[in-house]
């Protein structure tokens, strides 16, 4: 570890808190609330002075109060997500408090959106500078009645994410072309020691009150996000409701063929007594039998067809004071299928692959459970104005694959994988004079990671892997001349790894094939650095530029279990570590929003997936993958709201290892990792008394990058990738103050199409049609 930069890094935040510590004289107070047009309270409402780096969160009762604020005249800015910010002038004097309240109007406008994500401290999206995508509570409610699979949820809103699989993982579900790392509330999902591609559907979208998703490489959060990150963040009490609660009953099924219904129940409470505050909430879900737009059942392998799903949740939060808070939450989700069928194979291109009558080998597969907790305490003011986030969690993590014949004798592989963290996260704001005014985030992470892949009946194919990791970071933010935000940071990663003996697993009897592989320790030290700068002063056009970085050991196992020496030492376990150029901005003029940015990532070495004699292996070569992305949003009158986005990403290795992608031997990286172009459209009408109206289309274009091998086959990610287009619809009813029916209907035109996993492997086994138009009828009740 290195030690000596780590102690100029406290010594200098030492400096700096006792500068805060001499400056709290002849200073005054701001104090007020926030609520919404409807004289409700906004709980956690952001409220910042402008120009000055210095923020707070309301309490539950949205309630907020600024102390050691320096005399004179301040803007005082409120925000929050699904809110148009309001700002208002106040004069400071010394030794008194000046009371300021605001009044927050619904908006859909993504720049006054405020994100916890990108930098781990509240800030407003318009002084970000990085791409961002914010999903709020609106956009959930609406595609969920649909879909309630989020993956579903957020490959139709974000640009640069490719379209959901159909089915339980996410695999080829990248970000802007490399990998993604899934949280929920900042707790890790994704198990980047063995990618097993099922972290973004582990969790359902009734307990999530927003996504927020950082595109392009970061580090903020550790291992694994070389394409960005997505944090579920969970759901907090509603404003003002002592106790409250809603209850949603539905049918779900395909219009064609039959065993197709399924039903769902949900129940959620929330309320506030005195200091205490909670939400608690319940999902059932059991689906029925999923047909393609033909009407034939669609393969069970890897299916979401005739599974029960449960999902707990509860949060709970007690202020111990006006600045101090203790909080609590605890999610559990488990999703696994019984089906009554079985796979009959396909002809790649030409006949799909289907599920027939029979009984099914092995346990019932999908991810048996995926526990996440967190024990929280935040301060507000520890030493002047510095704040305090320090918290404890837990996710424990276990899923079950589809019986393959890929084994010897068969069998069903299970990644189980336990994550224990803590993570402490200080911010400290300063002021040099009214043009230059600054807050520096800083904390460390402590991570240990413990990840295994072995067969249900006990083989080890991925032996335990032990990985600690601790990891101080520094994040400097400051405003010049009020609307010029500049950032930079850095995160030390100090990467330590066991693994222990073990055997790759047979290939034939008598344990053939098998190597004895000794194990030991993986070392791995790295400084990871960010950058970026963003002007706000105007609307109608707000630039970005950034530099960002993130460091991965990405998919160890995959080489861990194809070993062909006899020691760890003689692998190819060198990190990734990923450089992410962008640039772009957002606009507001009128009523069209519109944001756009382009984007180049490199990386020394990749992870791009091979097939070698019927081993899935990772290519280490250099890589380069370029893109761009384009959202539009226009709202031509008051309860109408159109808009959309387009992604293009490309990808090459440099094969030759010359410096140039252009070569004749140089590679496009596979479609399990470049997705083909997206486009998406939306129309929201909500005109009709009590009725709203959303109508999404989305187009998933071509990519044919590769030629077949020798004999007519193509290897995995290889194969072409032809278009499609489909068209969702949803209509809600409200019935009264406290009823409300919803109607979804999943690919209204019944389109006949196969999603990218089922054409860019190549395979008969995996041609798999996607869903044909199904329904998902609801019912909820609110008190």
């Amino acid at each position: 570890m290195n030690f000596k930069l780590l102690r100029s890094l406290m010594m200098s935040l030492g400096i700096l808190l006792a500068g805060q510590l001499n400056a709290q004289t002849n200073k005054g107070s701001i104090k007020g609330i926030v609520k919404d047009a409807n004289n409700q309270t906004v709980p956690y409402a952001v409220v910042q002075l402008k120009g000055r780096s210095i923020g707070t969160t309301a309490d539950g009762n949205g309630s907020f109060k600024f102390t050691g604020i320096p005399a004179g005249e301040q803007i005082v800015k409120a925000s929050f997500v699904g809110y148009s910010f309001q700002e208002k002038t106040v004069i400071v004097r010394a030794n008194e408090t000046v009371t300021v309240d605001f009044i927050l109007e619904e908006s859909n406008s993504q720049l006054n959106e405020v994100i916890v994500s990108a930098s781990r401290r509240t800030e407003s999206l318009a002084e970000t500078p990085s791409s961002v995508t914010v999903i709020g509570s609106k956009e959930i409610e609406a595609q969920s009645a649909i879909s309630p699979n989020i993956a579903n949820i957020i490959a139709y809103a974000v640009p640069g994410l490719g379209a959901s699989t159909n089915q339980t993982g996410n695999f080829g579900q990248t970000l802007r072309g490399r990998n993604v790392l899934v949280l929920i509330d900042g707790i890790p999902q994704s198990t980047p020691l063995r990618a097993g591609s099922r972290d973004i559907r582990t969790i359902d979208p009734t307990v999530i009150e927003r996504v927020e998703v950082i595109k392009g490489a970061t580090a903020i959060y550790g291992n694994g996000a070389d394409g960005g990150l997505i944090n579920y963040i969970t759901k907090t009490p509603k404003p003002g409701a002592t106790f409250g609660g809603y209850t949603q009953a539905g049918l779900t099924g395909n219009f064609k063929g039959d065993s197709t219904i399924g039903y769902r129940f949900s129940q959620q409470v929330f309320g506030r007594s005195g200091k205490l505050d909670y939400v608690v909430s319940g999902m059932y879900e059991k689906t029925g039998v999923y047909r393609d737009s033909e009407g034939q059942v669609i393969s069970p392998d890897y299916g979401l067809g005739e599974t029960k799903t449960y999902n707990g949740f509860a949060k709970l939060g007690y202020n111990l004071s006006e600045k101090q808070r203790l909080e609590l939450m605890y999610n559990y989700f488990s999703s696994n299928q019984h089906s009554a069928f079985v796979l009959k194979n396909g002809i790649w291109g030409k006949q799909a692959a289907i599920g027939i009558l029979g009984e099914r080998k092995g346990v019932d597969e999908g991810n048996r459970y995926n526990h996440n907790a967190y024990l929280q305490y935040s301060n507000k003011g520890i030493i002047g104005n510095t704040s305090l986030t320090a918290s404890v969690y837990l996710q424990d993590f276990w899923t079950t694959y589809s019986n393959s014949l890929s084994f010897y004798e068969s069998g069903q592989s299970e990644i189980v994988s336990t994550k224990k963290g803590l993570r402490a996260n200080l911010n400290s704001p300063f002021v040099v004079n009214n043009n230059f005014t600054g807050d520096v985030t800083y904390g460390f992470d402590l991570l240990n990671d413990v990840t295994a892949q072995n067969l249900v009946d006990g083989r080890v194919w991925v032996p335990k892997i032990d990985m600690r990791n601790l990891a101080p970071y520094f994040q400097l933010s400051t405003n010049l001349y009020k609307h010029l935000t500049v950032k930079a940071g850095m995160r030390l990663e100090n990467i330590n790894i066991n693994i222990k003996d073990y055997n790759t697993l047979a290939t034939g009897p008598n344990n053939a094939g098998s190597i004895a592989v000794k194990g030991g320790d993986l070392n791995y030290n790295a400084l990871v650095f960010n950058a970026g700068v963003r002007y706000s002063k105007h609307r109608f056009f707000n630039p970005f530029i950034s530099y960002s970085q993130s460091f991965s050991v990405f998919d160890l196992g995959r080489v861990l279990r194809a070993a062909k020496e006899n020691t760890i030492s003689k692998l190819e376990t060198e990190p990734i570590i990923v450089n992410n150029y962008e640039g772009g901005f957002s606009s507001e003029l009128g009523k069209f929003t519109l944001s756009a940015a382009y984007y180049l990532s490199t990386s020394k070495l990749g992870s791009n997936l091979l097939e070698v004699n019927g081993t899935y292996v990772p290519q280490r070569l250099p890589e380069r993958v370029w893109g761009y992305e384009i959202q539009l949003d226009y709202q031509p009158i008051k309860h109408l709201i159109i808009g959309g986005n387009y992604a293009f990403v490309e990808g090459k290795g440099d094969a030759d290892n010359d410096g140039n992608f252009d070569g004749s031997a140089d590679v496009y990286l596979n479609s399990t990792r470049i997705t083909p172009p997206k486009a998406t459209a939306y129309l929201r009408y909500f005109g009709i008394k009590n009725l709203s109206v959303d109508l999404n289309w989305m187009y998933v274009g071509d990519r044919d990058r590769f030629k077949p091998r020798a004999n007519g086959t193509y290897a995995i990610g290889e194969a072409p990738i032809r278009s499609y287009n489909l068209w969702n619809l949803a209509a809600g009813y409200k019935i009264n103050s406290q009823l409300k029916l919803n109607l979804g209907i999943e690919n209204l035109l019944n389109t006949e199409y196969y999603p990218t996993i089922a054409q860019f492997y190549g395979t008969n086994e995996n041609y798999t049609r996607g869903n044909g138009r199904r329904f998902n009828l609801t019912l909820g009740y609110a008190f």
